[in-house]
């Protein structure tokens, strides 16, 4: 498959609404604890936020549509749960050159962290990692076309409930009319195709 198909591949995947992008997913089981589905949409987005907050330079980025779908207890079949999947597309350009590492720092902040890598995509155009928090969210990092980075979030099921926007807003602009949005926003560091310095956060 040539890289432009796996591309496309990709985005259809990702904004098809009844369907899971990430192999995250698969863990998703009825969780007794109490919580409803606002508490772990508030979760999902803290582990966002600070998947974000642990890289340098800072990258721009906006909300993805937020995905929520009712589950049913494998066990009894009964329904009134559900699960949320949180989404951030970055709109800084991050060069090839430069994919790569933004992917370890991630991987290394997730580990760091106690994630547990599940999948990693080592794909030249569109790599990918995805793995599972000690709470049991779904987390992902994936390259798109075109320079495109994008953040998922999928938590278990709970209590079925309201959901609500998340309360952090973008350090981009939000477009409601386009996504995923094209990279737009220069960073000497991110968007740079030279050497990557010996210094950098990002250096192996």
């Amino acid at each position: 498959m040539t890289s432009a198909c796996r591309a496309m591949a990709l985005l259809s995947l990702f904004l098809a609404s009844g369907c899971s992008l990430l192999s995250e997913t698969s863990h998703l089981e009825r969780n007794p604890s109490g919580v409803n589905m606002q508490q772990a949409a508030e979760k999902a987005d803290a582990i966002m936020q600070e998947t974000l907050s642990d890289i340098s330079p800072e990258l721009r980025w906006m909300h993805g549509p937020s995905n929520d779908r009712m589950c049913t207890d494998r066990k009894s079949d009964s329904t009134g749960t559900g699960s949320v999947r949180r989404r951030v597309a970055v709109t800084t350009l991050v060069s090839e050159e430069r994919r790569g590492n933004l992917l370890g720092v991630v991987e290394r902040n997730w580990k760091a962290r106690g994630f547990e890598i599940t999948s990693v995509d080592a794909d030249k155009d569109l790599p990918a990692i995805y793995a599972v928090s000690p709470e049991d969210f779904g987390v992902s990092v994936a390259a798109g076309g075109g320079g495109q980075i994008f953040f998922s979030v999928t938590t278990p099921c709970f209590a079925e409930s309201e959901v609500s926007a998340p309360a952090t807003g973008p350090n981009s602009a939000q477009r409601s009319d386009e996504y995923p949005p094209r990279p737009d926003v220069h960073d000497d560091f991110w968007s740079s195709s030279g050497p990557l310095p010996t210094s950098s956060p990002s250096a192996p």
